[in-house]
């Protein structure tokens, strides 16, 4: 029996995924300021009153592959953090995806929320954010989530690398479901 003799590479450095974060040097970072957010929140003087440069989110994503890539897997993790503009929390951007076809996973790792979602035809529905809670995005269907904590809202994302993004259906038309806070609480209002 021949033994094997060939040696691993210890200079590799390797992305990491180990107590809810991801780290190494393949890791993209990403960070979204209120100011990148214009439109998505409806109270626009309160949204002109607020400090532009303050953090609403950011997200760290392992992309192995070159995006666009058919057959290929993305994986992330965001950090949404807590806040409001008005009435409104804070919230991501919220997407189809370009290649309408394709779904995605989330899941709840730390903190609360409410996932929204919304299919092509208008029809708008929730699912609550919390540690552990798993949601399965079907394709053709926008998603946004909103940190309706008083913590960091924590979760992660697994895609496929040819999904890509559509924010401009979004951005004109919205959700058909705004997530207020009323009394204290989220409220979920029709529109």
């Amino acid at each position: 029996m021949e033994k094997n003799t060939e040696r691993l590479n210890t200079d590799i450095n390797p992305t990491i995924f180990i107590n809810g974060e991801l780290s190494g040097p393949d890791v993209i970072h990403r960070t979204k300021h209120l100011d990148q957010l214009e439109g998505v929140f409806k109270d626009k003087d309160a949204f002109n009153q607020m400090n532009g440069k303050e953090i609403v989110y950011e997200v760290d994503a392992f992309q192995p592959i070159e995006e666009g890539t058919e057959g290929g897997l993305f994986f992330g993790l965001t950090y949404l953090y807590p806040g409001t503009v008005g009435n409104e929390y804070f919230m991501t951007q919220g997407h189809y995806h370009k290649k309408g076809n394709r779904s995605e996973y989330y899941w709840g790792i730390e903190g609360e929320g409410i996932l929204l979602l919304m299919d092509k035809k208008g029809k708008t529905w929730s699912e609550n954010i919390s540690p552990g809670s798993l949601h399965y995005i079907p394709g053709f269907t926008a998603h946004r989530v909103i940190n309706t904590g008083s913590k960091i809202l924590h979760f992660g994302a697994c895609w496929p690398s040819d999904a890509g993004y559509n924010y401009d259906a979004i951005k004109t038309e919205g959700f058909g479901i705004q997530v207020k806070k009323i009394n204290n609480k989220p409220v979920l209002i029709q529109k």
